[in-house]
């Protein structure tokens, strides 16, 4: 692994900190008086940030170069967390802080896919970002684990529920100055992409397709979030399993699978391991979609496992195609995540009819088309004949 992977590695660790905004609500919530509905507009705004800001940073990537869009993010971040711990924020301020988190995220996710390819050894793409999905898992984690933590040391009880704000601010500083500090030879497009450009990919049935598998990829993960414990508990299972092998376990597994994805690579063609997951994956849906409590466990294990790589899989096999256009490419399928707010209402809905475990056909289907998409091979890469120089 080259020396400019690690800080890039790093960054991913700082994107899991958005993902903190979930288990922050409860604790904004109490402090601002506010309904359950208000209190999750914190995490709402970090789905929004993506959903209108991943095609223009894309294009932005392209025009001022991956790394500088890597330190935008980074230094908006920063930004966004400094503010909770000078000042003791009106939600509305809050608000804004955190829908520049996620502006500023929707960044390090642009770039930070694509600018991977450029520190990587020839061959080690996919294999380094699917080892960088998982330190996003940790990220994650690591990141809703402080927002409890913290309030246990004395050195923050003064801030309350804003203690956390110095780590990450802290840990955004010092990304921010790691990533200065390297050097990365990008890849880039020979003509400035414009937005007709950038979305005019995808007019090409195989960025369409991908991109549409990274929105249905994204729907069945948020699905398993949401509705896993609820559903392992009809199945049957008592309170206190299917708490200890619902969404915890699955995210752990995630974790494993990613961490994992990266030494299994080292063996496995990135096309085969794509397909592997899919199958994985749909294995697990269809176990927990026919309720078989005894075996629920073999499915969210299988369905962890399966979902954990098929976002870096499908993510380099795709900007390989066209490394020049990685970071519209990225823009496209960083968009995609909006998946994550639209599919769940499609599964919401089924279990709202009372249909049990049935609603699990969702990411069943969403995994159906990961599958056959998995299956198409990949064309030979032309080879341009050597010129014959004339007599």
């Amino acid at each position: 692994m080259r020396i400019q992977t690690i800080p890039i590695l790093f960054v991913f660790l700082m994107m899991g900190v958005a993902d903190a905004m979930g288990p922050m609500s409860e604790a904004v919530r109490e402090n601002y008086e506010l309904s359950n509905v208000t209190a999750t507009l914190l995490s709402f705004f970090v789905f929004i940030a993506f959903a209108v800001f991943s095609v223009p940073g894309g294009l932005l990537a392209a025009r001022i170069g991956k790394k500088r869009l890597l330190l935008l993010g980074l230094g908006l971040n920063a930004a966004a967390m400094l503010i909770p711990c000078l000042v003791d924020p009106t939600f509305a301020v809050l608000l804004g802080c955190i829908f520049v988190l996620g502006i500023g995220t929707t960044f390090l996710q642009v770039a930070g896919n694509p600018i991977m390819h450029d520190v990587s050894a020839e061959g080690k793409y996919g294999r380094n970002l699917s080892f960088a999905q998982g330190f996003k898992g940790i990220g994650s984690s690591v990141s809703s684990y402080l927002v409890t933590a913290v309030a246990g040391f004395a050195i923050f009880k003064t801030l309350g529920w804003r203690g956390v704000f110095p780590i990450f601010f802290v840990l955004m500083a010092a990304a921010f100055i790691w990533v200065c500090t390297i050097k990365v030879n990008e890849t880039k497009a020979d003509v400035p992409p414009s937005l007709k450009s950038g979305l005019g990919l995808l007019k090409k049935p195989v960025y369409a397709l991908a991109v549409l598998g990274i929105f249905l990829y994204v729907g069945s993960e948020v699905c398993m979030a949401r509705f896993l414990l609820p559903l392992l508990e009809k199945m049957g299972l008592e309170e206190t399993t299917a708490s200890r092998f619902g969404p915890a376990f699955f995210f752990l597994m995630l974790t494993v699978g990613r961490l994992g994805g990266g030494a299994v690579l080292n063996f496995l063609s990135q096309r085969t391991f794509f397909r592997l997951s899919a199958l994985m994956g749909l294995a697990g849906g269809l176990i927990l979609m026919f309720g078989a409590a005894k075996i629920a466990v073999l499915g969210v294990l299988l369905a962890g496992l399966g979902f954990a790589n098929i976002w870096p899989m499908l993510f380099s096999i795709t900007v390989e195609k066209d490394p020049a256009r990685g970071s519209e490419l990225s823009g496209l399928m960083c968009m995609a995540i909006s998946g994550g707010a639209l599919v769940p209402l499609v599964m919401g809905s089924l279990v709202d009819m009372e249909l049990g475990t049935k609603a699990f056909i969702v990411p069943v289907i969403c995994f159906v088309y990961l599958l056959v998409l998995s299956l198409e091979k990949d064309k030979p890469k032309q080879i341009e004949p050597e010129a014959v120089p004339s007599p």
